[in-house]
């Protein structure tokens, strides 16, 4: 019996064939013109994420899911690599990235980087963090990538950073100061990123639903 996952996969893509096909916009799509309306899709699944909107949570997986597969075509169409291809590299990198799971006998005790770093010709950890990254996502995962290194120390405490308590502080102190923070909190267990999206979630709503009330002196309506 064909798994309904299958099914629903295969639709999508038989869909996508006909969209290719038959549909002036789909039709002309490239790569690179599809690049940005992915990172758009990105975002909405984040902000779908966190307001936990089950329904928006479905719509914008199957967004980004539509335009994973969408690019497989085109690298199909241009003779690059096929769907079936991307999936099994994927698969190949999981089970590679798991030795203590799948090859125990091969496995040595090496972190998550360290197997990173074996796969490529990477100079260090951070390599790998794309320039290209929000400024506070890119802090929060470089510190996660050096925070399993034997020489990482650490930064110092945030309550030490006695500069911020002039009354002009610089914009370089009140970076490493940000930086900091964002280590204390990985210390704590706490990923700054989703902490500052919670934050701006419910400012938003506070402010929504504040601004929606009528003014106290205005007259009731019967």
């Amino acid at each position: 019996m064909e798994s309904k996952k299958c099914t629903a996969f295969e639709r999508l893509s038989d869909i996508l064939d006909t969209l290719r096909r038959e549909c002036p916009w789909d039709r002309v799509q490239t790569m690179k013109s599809l690049r940005y309306l992915t990172i758009e899709e990105v975002h909405e699944l984040s902000e779908a994420i966190v307001s936990g909107n089950t329904d928006d949570l479905k719509k914008e997986l199957g967004d980004l899911a539509m335009h994973i597969l969408f690019y497989c075509k085109l690298a199909e169409e241009a003779g690059l690599f096929t769907t079936e291809d991307v999936y099994n590299t994927i698969c190949d990198k999981l089970i590679d990235r798991h030795p203590f799971i799948y090859h125990r006998d091969q496995y040595h005790g090496e972190s998550w980087e360290q197997l990173k770093m074996r796969e490529k010709d990477r100079r260090g950890v951070l390599d790998g963090v794309p320039d290209s990254l929000p400024s506070l996502v890119k802090a929060v995962r470089m510190q996660e990538k050096v925070a399993g290194l034997k020489d990482y120390k650490g930064l110092k405490d945030p309550k030490e950073f006695k500069g911020l308590n002039d009354l002009n502080p610089t914009e370089e102190e009140f970076g490493d100061y940000l930086f900091a923070l964002v280590d204390w909190a990985r210390r704590h267990g706490i990923n700054a990123d989703d902490a500052l999206c919670g934050a701006n979630h419910r400012f938003k709503q506070q402010y929504e639903a504040a601004s929606e009330r009528p003014p106290h002196n205005s007259p009731t309506q019967v």
